[in-house]
């Protein structure tokens, strides 16, 4: 005779709706947090640019005041040694290549930016200007008179 008053041992695991539930939550969770991150990690680089263009500020402003003028020439660090009425460009970055525009009494530098952030442009001028001049779809900003850092316009 069979005796059917033992119970059955219990199989431990996770039933199919617990899986589902928690599958749902990681997923939410993870559609929340990408978008912040991807953003986070783009104003992280945005500082290669910033500090580029104060290093070349500072390097031009000296410039002109040991000598009344500003340089003739930017050239790029790898070209050899910057001569008379020459200056050093700010190496190019991963994110950022930076050109400039002279003249005795004026200048502009230009970070452009590259790869990843192609569509970001940042520039400054003797008067220490600083314009945002690209940016890309989705970031408002562009031609304020500041360096945008953030996707809804902000400077800093």
């Amino acid at each position: 005779m069979i005796d059917h008053s033992r119970k059955r041992p219990r199989i431990a695991g996770f039933t199919m709706i617990e899986v589902m539930i928690t599958v749902a939550i990681v997923a939410i969770l993870a559609a929340i947090v990408l978008p912040s991150y991807t953003e986070y990690v783009t104003r992280s680089k945005l500082v290669e640019a910033k500090a580029g263009l104060a290093d070349m500020r500072t390097r031009l402003e000296q410039h002109f005041l040991d000598n009344r003028k500003f340089p003739t020439e930017c050239v790029a660090p790898a070209s050899g040694a910057a001569g008379a009425g020459k200056i050093y460009l700010p190496a190019s970055t991963k994110n950022f290549g930076f050109t400039c525009a002279l003249a005795d009494s004026t200048y502009t530098v230009t970070a452009t930016g590259v790869g990843s952030m192609a569509n970001f442009q940042f520039t400054i001028d003797q008067a220490n200007t600083r314009a945002t001049t690209n940016l890309p779809s989705g970031w408002s900003g562009k031609g304020s008179a500041c360096w945008v850092s953030r996707k809804n316009g902000d400077c800093g």
